[in-house]
């Protein structure tokens, strides 16, 4: 699906969506529940061969359907994966997940990626800014490119309105709650959450955000 002029969510991934932003470098923005490699891949095919553009993936934080097929998009792109730095050790299986993630955690483990980099304060990939929004998880980040911002699992939609995600799943609710404010001081027509349909801006968005 389209969102704006080149940039899509990827429709293979209904839990936990990647986005593809296409550019002189292309990147993808997370990548979705594990096993669903192909389907990406395929889908970007469609895109008038966007694989061979895929540049950089930006994973927003550590949880499974996020980093999901980050191993397998970068083996089959030789994509530089980036990753929060808070986060990585969780990514790479050096400490467990807290809470029913832990739990998680033993179902599925995802292979593990070669982190390229950690984002750094007032980062940009080209047109993309990189925000620190901590709170979900210590390290969560949230991107904004030209007047779409993409917020991870920092809140979600569930039929046309905006909620935080499950109080069990958040690391720091406090620390969410104040990174949710962040997004009133941004400029923006789009938001993209992990969970859920685009939004655009308006009155759910307003409403939603008065509160923070």
């Amino acid at each position: 699906m389209e969102i704006i002029e080149n940039v899509y969510q990827l429709d293979c991934a209904s839990h936990g969506h990647v986005f593809f932003i296409r550019s002189d470098e292309g990147i993808l923005i997370d990548t979705g529940m594990p096993g669903l490699v192909e389907k990406i891949l395929a889908e970007l095919e469609a895109l008038d061969g966007a694989v061979q553009t895929i540049k950089k993936i930006l994973l927003t934080h550590h949880d499974i359907d996020h980093i999901g097929n980050a191993k397998a998009l970068q083996d089959a792109t030789q994509a530089e994966v980036w990753a929060p730095q808070e986060d990585v050790p969780y990514i790479m299986g050096e400490k467990n997940r807290p809470g029913i993630k832990r739990i998680l955690q033993t179902i599925s483990r995802p292979p593990k990626p070669h982190i390229s980099g950690c984002y750094l304060v007032n980062q940009n990939f080209g047109e993309v800014r990189v925000i620190h929004a901590p709170g979900h998880t210590p390290g969560h980040t949230i991107f904004q490119y030209r007047n779409v911002v993409f917020i991870g699992d920092l809140f979600q939609e569930i039929k046309g309105r905006l909620d935080l995600l499950p109080r069990f799943f958040i690391w720091d609710q406090e620390e969410a709650k104040r990174s949710i404010s962040i997004i009133k001081e941004l400029q923006y027509d789009w938001i993209c959450p992990s969970h859920g349909m685009p939004i655009k801006r308006g009155t759910v968005t307003e409403n939603f955000l008065k509160n923070f």
